[in-house]
């Protein structure tokens, strides 16, 4: 063939376009367009990956006719990876073995860029670009030669240099040592794993096309990781577990003072974490059907707490004033120094912590939901024993943190349970009868309905969790049974045999289980602690409107694995939140876990999140003269001052009642 004619090759979607001798390999003339088409064997037609489609016809535009001659047949090579691995889709071709016979459009099928975008929510179709941090490479390594006297990982460094133009890397002694032994195994044909450009960190004998990566947020209740493909981006595998430490102490705050009374108790408690986070990985790698030394790399978020005690750094100095970190810098670590059981080249990114009470949890958050792209004054709320709440838009942004304690966990509530099959998870009241009707997790049915009892006959009604209480006590202000101060109106009980005498105040009892059943009420103390609880988060909220100097925030998302069951609804009604209008108020799920698989997945998206977090403004509630004035008036339904002409709108706000009218029953009596 005469190599001095030439062609026109369009690439697309990019657009990209040049002219190639003909015989040229597509692949070659994408790659040397710098168009985004995967491959990892170097053009040997063994991975697959540079699958391309020749786009056939007239492209008058372009000044090309596409025609099925101007592209080579089908190949031998092509012809033995379909047997090997399977039938390509019609009328596709691997762009390393088709050559180009003349001017011709070629399509690049999203599965086939190296950077494609991965689906991140159904809900609103953002995607995350996949560009991670540790790439595969097929390379064929010259053999030892005692006439050319040479050290095999120079010869190993040569071929990644000569095939992908790599240069200036290096490896660890523990790779060193098992290098010999694989490039001989391999017969000199290895697959490379390459960190951030810069560091060799695993070596394969052959063609090696998947490894994993592990995006981790340590919660201080629960732990949930993500097992993702690094070569798709897609979820394989994801699982969770309770948090070990909490035998330690179930809130922060406990933890740290365990510490501080038991010194020892820091080492016990980072063991505890990495037993815990390892055998987690074990249990997630085992049923995706891989090893744990298929994971090479690992993003990690959590609170500060969390955060340094995974690290293995003492967090005494966040029990007080000034809540010091130890450093607030995201961290590239060997995962090998946190003890998971990972493969021994795999490397560890911990994001960037904001505050002393704002973790690198709260910054996966941002970086999940990006109210710095936003125009709009958005409300990042992470609900949790310490509630992290961020505020702003593209032009600010601010931070705080609010200790609401593990109420919203259904800790310190009498009835109170972790979300488990059996607790009561939604509550709806009439406002008349004052009869509540409610479904439990595990069944699908509400307690009124036929079915119901057999439903739950192997689980029972064993307690509430965080969602059911927020829902109970909500539609107990909404039905009229406690006051905007949240009392109890005794004198109900007089109308209904719901609320029942309960020492020197009122309770109202949500579930009878009958002789052999437990009773599940909600007590004038619970109230206390909902009331409590929300109000922290709310005067938290508040003072970040008043350092950002705005009236109201245009929408809401609430994070956390505790936020993504709550019904925005009725945490307006108890005034969890700010007003704002329903429909701008939405659960982001586990926003820390999507934060950290964007992370895990997308180098840039690190560099990104350093930068905000930069920028972020911390606000230090402890020492806000207004925080304790918020926080009184927080302590009503919805709130003493604040009006909610959003919620209301929607809501029948109901009659208020008078103070004394069924109050606490010491107030009928008097002092004794």
């Amino acid at each position: 063939m005469d190599q001095t004619q030439t062609a026109k090759v369009v690439f697309m979607p990019s657009g990209r376009r040049g002219n190639f001798p003909l015989g040229t390999p597509v692949l070659r003339a994408a790659q040397q367009l710098g168009v985004d088409i995967d491959s990892i064997c170097g053009g040997r037609g063994i991975c697959g990956r540079c699958q391309v489609i020749q786009a056939e016809g007239s492209f008058p535009k372009l000044g090309i006719e596409s025609l099925p001659a101007h592209l080579s047949a089908c190949t031998e090579t092509e012809r033995r990876y379909e047997k090997r691995k399977a039938p390509m889709a019609n009328g596709r071709r691997l762009g390393c073995q088709a050559l180009i016979q003349g001017d011709m459009v070629v399509d690049v099928p999203p599965d086939s860029q190296v950077h494609k975008q991965i689906v991140r929510k159904a809900a609103d179709l953002r995607a995350i670009t996949l560009d991670t941090a540790v790439q595969l490479y097929y390379v064929e390594v010259e053999e030892a030669d005692m006439h050319r006297p040479k050290g095999d990982y120079q010869r190993l460094t040569e071929a990644l240099e000569r095939e992908w133009q790599l240069s200036d890397l290096h490896c660890g002694l523990a790779l060193l040592n098992t290098l010999q032994a694989t490039l001989r195994t391999g017969q000199w044909q290895v697959t490379v794993a390459v960190y951030a450009g810069r560091e060799i960190i695993a070596l394969w004998p052959g063609l090696r096309e998947a490894v994993y990566g592990l995006a981790v947020d340590v919660g201080s209740t629960t732990i949930a990781a993500h097992l993702c493909h690094l070569g798709t981006g897609t979820v394989v595998h994801s699982g969770s577990m309770m948090n070990p430490q909490i035998r330690f102490g179930e809130d922060l705050m406990s933890r740290v003072s365990y510490i501080m009374m038991h010194p020892e108790g820091a080492q016990a408690m980072t063991t505890a974490v990495r037993e815990g986070l390892r055998g987690l990985a074990g249990e997630i790698a085992t049923e995706a059907g891989i090893g744990t030394d298929d994971i090479l790399e690992l993003t990690l978020v959590g609170n500060p707490v969390m955060h340094h005690i995974l690290l293995g750094i003492n967090p005494v100095e966040l029990g007080g004033a000034p809540f010091a970190l130890a450093t607030d810098e995201a961290l590239n670590i060997p995962a090998s120094a946190l003890e998971l059981g990972l493969h021994p080249g795999a490397m560890a990114y911990v994001l960037p912590c904001i505050a002393g009470h704002v973790g690198a949890d709260a910054a996966a958050v941002v970086l999940s939901e990006e109210p710095f792209l936003q125009d709009e004054v958005t409300l990042l709320v992470d609900v949790g024993t310490n509630a992290e709440i961020v505020l702003g838009n593209r032009e600010r942004l601010l931070a705080c943190s609010s200790p609401t304690g593990p109420a919203f966990e259904g800790a310190q509530i009498s009835a109170g349970q972790r979300a488990a099959p059996g607790a009561i998870e939604r509550v709806r009241i009439d406002p008349v009868s004052k009869e509540p009707r409610f479904r439990v997790i595990g069944s699908e049915l509400w307690s009124d309905e036929p079915d119901f009892a057999a439903s739950i006959d192997r689980i029972g009604v064993s307690g509430i969790c965080g969602s059911g209480i927020i829902e109970v006590v909500a539609e107990m202000y909404l039905a009229g049974i406690i006051s905007s101060d949240g009392v109890i109106d005794g004198a109900l009980a007089g109308q209904t045999p719901r609320v029942v005498a309960d020492g020197r105040t009122w309770s109202y009892v949500l579930h009878d289980g009958g002789d052999a059943g437990q009773v599940i009420a909600v007590t004038q103390n619970d109230v206390r602690q909902i009331q409590l609880a929300k109000a922290a988060l709310y005067a938290g909220v508040k003072l970040l409107m008043d350092h950002m100097g705005v009236p109201a925030v245009a929408r809401i998302r609430l994070a956390g694995a505790f936020g993504s069951h709550i019904d925005v609804r009725h945490a307006m009604v108890l005034g969890l939140i700010p007003d704002c209008p329903l429909d701008k108020v939405a659960s982001a799920g586990n926003a820390a876990g999507t934060g950290a698989r964007i992370a895990l997945l997308n180098q840039g998206a690190r560099r990104t999140i350093e930068t905000v977090v930069h920028q972020i403004e911390k606000i230090e509630t402890a020492v806000e003269p207004r925080f304790q004035e918020y926080f009184v008036d927080a302590m009503a339904f919805p709130n003493r001052t604040d009006d909610f002409p959003h919620l209301f709108s929607v809501v029948s706000r109901p009659p208020e009642k008078a103070p004394a009218a069924g109050g606490e029953r010491r107030r009928r009596r008097g002092r004794s």
